[in-house]
């Protein structure tokens, strides 16, 4: 009789679906943060995969450039220019002659001038070692002087031992 009067109570099974749900919620509160970094680190990756390629596509663009600047102007170096004249009025040709005449001169020289600039600030250091080297120069030649007094002095006394 106590089975068949058993009901079950509706506030327990109410208690085990309730239960179940909470369970549910958790597990999904632990795994949408999950899924959300994927979804983000995915979609920032994507995004930046998409800034790389803009590079790289303008770098692909600046370099096709400059390979066609590269044939350009080796068409205009192998073409000979000899046949080809400036223009230029003739009064102004015996100018443009000297004009170049000079810069053809300047541009021999540039080196020269350059190294001559380079080296204004080591001429204290130069100025300094001239002076040794003058003073070195000023010792020597006393010594020279001795010397050639002594060897003069020593073909005196040579002559004499050989006229005696």
């Amino acid at each position: 009789t106590l089975d068949l009067t058993y009901r079950r109570t509706p506030c327990f099974a109410k208690f085990a679906e309730m239960e179940e749900m909470v369970n549910m919620e958790a597990e999904i509160n632990e795994v949408q943060p999950l899924l959300l970094s994927v979804t983000i680190g995915s979609t920032l990756q994507f995004y930046f995969i998409g800034k790389k390629c803009e590079v790289l596509q303008d770098m692909n663009r600046h370099l096709e450039a400059i390979l066609k600047e590269k044939r350009d102007l080796r068409k205009r170096l192998i073409k000979h220019r000899c046949q080809e004249s400036l223009p230029i009025e003739a009064t102004y040709h015996k100018s443009i002659v000297e004009l170049l005449t000079e810069a053809v001169t300047f541009i021999e020289k540039l080196e020269s001038h350059l190294q001559s600039l380079r080296s204004i600030p080591q001429i204290p250091h130069m100025m300094n070692n001239m002076d040794t080297t003058l003073s070195k120069t000023k010792v020597l030649m006393i010594e020279l002087e001795e010397l050639t007094e002594q060897i003069l002095k020593w073909e005196e006394l040579q002559k004499e031992m050989y006229s005696n």
